[in-house]
């Protein structure tokens, strides 16, 4: 008894199923791709937005009180403030860094400022003074010269670090018993012809974020004084 072979007919129809199961297979392995992609994305979207934030309140709770300048300062454009490195005490210091806050208006990026750790007053009111120029130029260079105080150009250690893309920000002081603008006059107080600015008891933060990001609307954080008193 002779073998009976496919036919052509039957050849065509299992060509045609296999690749059909093939673009079929394709489909689902492009599909997890992108799948994996995207949340990949979203991650570091994620992770980007815990990091900047985690900065924000590390340098809201390092803020030292000085008597040289504003422990914690808002122009409406940039938040400057001076704080002590992490571990650092009044003893064992390098030294006070002047640390500042501020968007990009060019690229829509909220971005860091900090100085080098510095031990003298003239150096720390420069460094106050650079970060209200950083502000100014809105948040554009990273690293630059700056004028010293006999008038010539040092290159400065000052170094800038953008975090995340936020369509705008605003910031809120808590003082006594209410929520207000940073610049009111409640809480700025003339005492013997100079403006002292104490710290507030708490600093409100709202980032507007954009659409297409992994949190998109607007995000509010509140930070607390560490020091607070009870009942304040």
């Amino acid at each position: 008894m002779r073998a009976r072979g496919f036919t052509l007919i039957e050849l065509l129809v299992a060509v045609a199923v296999m690749a059909m199961l093939a673009v079929l297979s394709w489909g689902a392995i492009d599909g997890m791709q992108r799948t994996q992609q995207v949340t990949q994305v979203r991650a570091d979207e994620l992770l980007r937005l815990q990091s900047a934030l985690g900065q924000w309140v590390a340098d809201l709770d390092a803020v030292e009180v000085t008597d040289e300048l504003p422990a914690l300062n808002f122009d409406g454009r940039v938040l400057r403030l001076t704080r002590r490195d992490s571990g650092d005490t009044a003893r064992d210091s390098l030294g006070l860094r002047v640390v500042a806050w501020g968007r990009n208006s060019t690229t829509g990026q909220w971005a860091r400022w900090q100085s080098p750790p510095l031990r003298q007053r003239e150096d720390l009111a420069r460094a106050w003074q650079r970060a209200a120029q950083w502000g100014e130029q809105g948040a554009l260079v990273r690293r630059a010269s700056v004028v010293s105080g006999n008038g010539g150009d040092v290159a400065s250690d000052d170094s800038v670090l953008a975090l995340m893309p936020v369509g705008q920000w605003q910031l809120f002081f808590h003082r006594g018993e209410t929520w207000g603008n940073p610049l009111s006059a409640v809480g700025n107080e003339s005492t013997g012809g100079q403006v002292t600015t104490p710290l507030p008891n708490g600093v409100r933060l709202l980032l507007t974020l954009p659409e297409g990001q992994v949190m998109a609307g607007t995000l509010v954080r509140d930070w607390v004084r560490p020091t607070l008193e009870a009942g304040q």
